[in-house]
């Protein structure tokens, strides 16, 4: 069976998916993992106040990208995509990025769109639901963006009804509104109300009231699970599809935001490359629930760990 290998670049992390593809009998393609791997490169580091990549943004992704492209080529992938998103999308200097990517992976990355992204998270996220739980509304909180998609899964296909992509994320929130430790109480206001006015734009496309579940993908939100569930050690088996309610997830950043970063080092399933990150992430996530909760929308998250990296596998059948 071909082997593809998938590669998103977002504003914090940068991720391998290897994969095999087998067909179905119906034309569709089973997706079968054969290596993830994840690395925080914080790509998007300081790209909000300067609209430049740092040089050491780039060499940070350079040398992930390198050892990706050592690992995919031993898995024998026949087929590779690479996407970035915010951070590309919002650079002056992105062509120095383009010209690293291709020197170093051989291939073109593609930078795509809000609404591309979208549409590649939600087909990821929704492959194992059953169709009968939707509606589904698929949010993604990344480094740089958060996207809202809605749509249906017949067990086959996946069909979107309405999506929108909104200039928010964990290390945008966290480097305009949060550079306490802890924040201030009048630093977390802010964060909140800037989560409230940018999110607006999402809700007033999506209707969530339309969706019976809300699954949540990306590492903000698959890292809320690990902490809610007190984990020992970060475990993909244990968050995907855990749930998390309203009140999980105001607890959540209620502690968070209470913490110092010294204190949220020592949690082991908080990454490193997110300890700076998560609280402003866990503000994003609150306000998402509040919005929901405003809208008649879901009253739970459900999260995933399939999420953008499966959908760009599955573009490879």
């Amino acid at each position: 069976m071909p082997r593809v290998a998938a590669i998103d670049c977002g504003t914090n992390s940068i991720r391998l998916l290897v994969a095999e593809l087998t067909p179905r009998h119906d034309g569709t393609v089973d997706l079968r993992d054969l290596h993830r791997e994840m690395r925080v490169v914080r790509l998007g580091q300081g790209v909000d106040a300067t609209g430049r990549l740092a040089p050491e943004a780039l060499e940070r992704t350079r040398a992930a990208l390198a050892d990706y492209t050592v690992a995919a080529r031993r898995k024998g992938v026949e087929k590779v995509r690479m996407v970035a998103t915010s951070a590309t999308r919002d650079a002056s200097n992105r062509d120095e990025f383009f010209a690293m990517t291709r020197e170093t992976l051989g291939t073109e990355a593609e930078v795509i769109s809000g609404d591309e992204e979208a549409r590649l998270s939600f087909t990821g996220a929704v492959g194992e639901q059953d169709p009968d739980d939707g509606p589904f509304v698929v949010v993604d909180v990344g480094g740089g963006s958060t996207e809202l998609v809605l749509g249906t899964w017949n067990g086959r296909e996946a069909e979107m009804l309405a999506a929108k992509s909104v200039d928010i994320g964990c290390v945008r929130i966290t480097e305009r509104t949060l550079p306490g430790d802890p924040p201030t109480a009048e630093e977390i206001a802010a964060a909140r109300e800037l989560a409230r006015q940018v999110l607006t734009e999402a809700f007033d496309v999506v209707d969530v009231a339309k969706a019976r579940t809300w699954i949540g993908v990306a590492g903000t939100v698959t890292t809320l699970s690990a902490i809610s569930q007190e984990l020992p050690e970060y475990d993909s088996e244990r968050t995907h599809l855990s749930k998390l309610t309203h009140a999980d997830l105001d607890r959540l950043a209620a502690n968070l935001l209470a913490a110092d970063r010294a204190t949220r080092a020592a949690n082991p399933v908080i990454h490193p490359g997110r300890v700076d990150v998560i609280g402003g992430g866990s503000v994003i996530v609150q306000v998402l629930a509040e919005q929901f909760a405003a809208r008649g929308g879901p009253d739970q998250l459900v999260v995933s760990e399939h999420d953008i990296l499966d959908g760009i596998a599955l573009s490879l059948a």
